[in-house]
């Protein structure tokens, strides 16, 4: 399940973990902060003591994009601007 919210400088994407019950431990919420020149995911660490970040520029998240479909290698996306 995900949730959609668009802010005044921002869409925010929520990811919540569904499971059946008692099949497995359920992971805590994602949450992506779309912005015009970076994109945040964001997570509470286990321990719910404090939120783990990471922020991708647009151009890191192309490359993890395309990298998604390509055979393993060293590859270079060259910028078009």
């Amino acid at each position: 399940m995900f949730t959609i919210e668009h802010d005044f400088d921002a869409t925010v994407i929520t990811l919540i973990d569904e499971a059946e019950p008692n099949t497995r431990p359920l992971n805590e919420d994602i949450v992506i902060q779309s912005f015009d020149d970076r994109v945040i995911l964001e997570q509470m660490h286990p321990d719910g003591e404090k939120v783990m970040k990471v922020v991708f520029t647009i151009h890191q998240l192309t490359e993890l994009r395309l990298a998604l479909n390509l055979p393993e290698g060293n590859y270079r996306i060259e910028r078009q601007e």
